[in-house]
């Protein structure tokens, strides 16, 4: 049986849409380079979800390779409503109105049909409208209307989008229709929810009392609010993503680059995987190629340490979906084979809690370099283990063992881990034999060569890293008849 395997450490995010909805396309999709496909619950209907995940999952028996899913959650939009005709011209100065009155909108008002926000706004506050070509700055309220004064002028037309960047509102993080779409993903067992303008922790922890455990939980980060809450939001999150679009338009953009290098460092620090999307081939949806620019967002990302870099509307509506995974592709690539790739950053030292697990793993990463270890073997039931040995960004490859398909799937979005679904083990005699096969059996060891391996004891206990064996690979191990089923 021939065995596949990535030759890249940063994962690739691609969303599907009508340009790569097929079989065929999902197919394609995955032999460019795909690990994890988006579902954007924000358009189309569960039955066009559910062949989806079906497509999915049947490449997964095809390559018998685990392949996550990550359903993203719409989140609560606000709009403004419509104008008598469609349309209104706004000039610098003039007062603007915002109001629950449902008449069409005029040059003067128009209705923005979200209660709970005037609650949250006060004389200064600014409201952007349209992905913030439109600036106003509230001068009164009087209950649910807000006079504002036009700051930055233009067309506005219906249905445009509001962001309110300095203030917390009082919405929850999921509407209606999330609960709804939710209620989907875990029915068709989604390997990860991402949980849009996230403002606060508690956003988090209200959706993982409704997960209860069966999917992962990313968090975007859009919203100021949630960059000055980041620490407890990466705490009680089980992901994180750089929401790049919102965040762009409600926090100056040239805040932008740090801020993503930030979320990036302090996800990393806390071992938890970081995704870093939105535009970041935004060319290649009508052209072949991207920018030199775009080339450059996506390998800083990628040297800063990112666990995946995401496509959205390039492989969703996009005219080159599958050439701009091969570009994703060949960029994570070029600059992981980069000499001193490991140096940009990459091998700062984490601060760590002072805990036996985390320095088991540490010593693996230096173990397995002292002694020119050809890869990490990690035993793990729950993923910590796994998080932990991606954590320390070593210079070999980890192989991830785990006898839940579940957790293979769920790591399929963490950076360097090459996950296979295995039976358990029971003693430390199956641990170094399985080790040994399974790194021979997938290209990560040789005969001649050494692995370091890192386990939990009693074999099977979640969250325990306790175990830290070097093992040296005869090479008649594959002579065994086991299966890794």
């Amino acid at each position: 049986m021939t065995i596949f395997r990535r030759e890249r450490k940063t994962r690739i995010v691609a969303t599907l849409g009508p340009a790569s909805s097929s079989l065929e396309q999902i197919r394609a999709l995955f032999a460019a380079g795909v690990d994890v496909f988006r579902l954007n619950m924000s358009h189309g209907d569960h039955a066009d979800k559910k062949k989806l995940v079906d497509a999915i999952r049947t490449v997964e028996k095809e390559t018998d390779r685990p392949i996550a899913i990550l359903a993203d959650l719409q989140g609560p939009k606000l709009r403004i409503s419509t104008f008598e005709n469609g349309s209104v011209i706004l000039e610098e100065g003039q007062i603007f109105t915002l109001d629950r009155c449902s008449d069409l909108g005029t040059d003067k008002r128009v209705m923005l049909p979200h209660k709970e926000i005037f609650a949250a706004l006060e004389p200064g506050t600014n409201i952007l409208l349209d992905d913030g070509k439109i600036r106003l700055e509230v001068t009164t309220i009087e209950g649910s209307e807000a006079r504002c004064r036009v700051i930055v002028g233009g067309k506005l037309s219906d249905r445009k989008g509001v962001n309110v960047p300095n203030a917390i509102l009082p919405l929850a993080a999921m509407t209606d229709k999330d609960v709804k779409d939710l209620t989907f993903a875990l029915e068709v067992k989604v390997d990860w929810v991402a949980l849009s303008f996230v403002q606060r922790a508690d956003d988090v922890a209200q959706a993982k009392k409704i997960i209860r455990g069966r999917a992962a939980v990313m968090a975007k980060i859009e919203k100021p609010a949630a960059v000055s809450g980041l620490d407890e939001i990466i705490e009680l999150a089980d992901g994180v993503m750089v929401a790049r679009g919102d965040l762009g338009v409600e926090e100056p953009l040239e805040n932008v680059p740090g801020i993503q290098k930030m979320i990036v460092a302090k996800a990393r620090e806390a071992g938890k995987p970081v995704v870093v999307a939105t535009q970041m081939l935004e060319s290649m949806i009508h052209a072949p190629v991207p920018t030199r620019a775009e080339v450059s967002d996506v390998a800083t990302a990628v040297g800063d340490g990112a666990d995946a870099v995401m496509l959205s509307a390039e492989s969703a509506v996009g005219d080159f979906s599958v050439e701009a995974v091969q570009v994703m592709d060949r960029v994570a690539r070029r600059v992981e084979n980069e000499p001193n790739y490991l140096s940009f950053g990459m091998e700062r030292r984490m601060s760590r809690k002072n805990t036996s697990e985390d320095a088991i793993t540490q010593a693996a990463r230096q173990v397995a370099h002292n002694v020119g270890a050809k890869s990490i073997v990690s035993f793990t039931s729950s993923g910590a283990t796994a998080l932990r040995a991606a954590r320390e960004r070593p210079g070999v490859p980890i192989l991830t063992l785990t006898p839940s398909f579940r957790i293979a799937r769920r790591l399929a979005i963490v950076w360097g881990l090459h996950t296979v679904k295995t039976r358990d083990i029971n003693t430390f005699e199956e641990m170094i034999g399985k080790s040994k096969r399974m790194a021979l059996r997938h290209g990560l060891a040789s005969a001649g060569d050494r692995v370091v391996i890192t386990a939990g004891f009693p074999f099977g206990t979640p969250g325990a890293t306790n175990v830290l064996h070097i093992a040296w690979v005869a090479g008649d191990e594959l002579d065994g008849k086991e299966t890794e089923a």
